[in-house]
């Protein structure tokens, strides 16, 4: 993946917020991000969802100029309970989290 400028990664995830309450059911949903160490920057959602709370993040690698390029494809999932690795689209995400309440 070319670098793109980290703005407008966050425009057109804004733009997805509405859709993901929707289509995820999800009580909430934010844009999360952090800064990592040395290069790294994480980027994806905070959601509610059934009362939890959850970070979904991927990694990205940021260049000197501050633009970001997809260092994984696959998704995080951090919660209270710890952190959940490997996931392909959210899609598989939010199928593993409303797994973990219809058990």
């Amino acid at each position: 993946m070319e670098p793109i400028h980290r703005e407008a990664i966050l425009n057109e995830m804004n733009q997805s917020l509405p859709k993901l309450l929707e289509k995820y059911d999800l009580e909430d949903v934010g844009i999360f991000q952090e800064e990592g160490e040395g290069n790294r920057y994480y980027l994806g959602y905070t959601v509610r969802k059934n009362g939890e709370v959850y970070m979904i993040h991927q990694a990205f690698r940021k260049n000197e100029s501050g633009n970001l390029a997809s260092d994984e494809q696959n998704w995080v999932i951090e919660s209270d309970d710890g952190d959940s690795r490997g996931y392909e689209s959210l899609d598989a995400v939010f199928s593993h989290l409303d797994g973990q309440f219809n058990q």
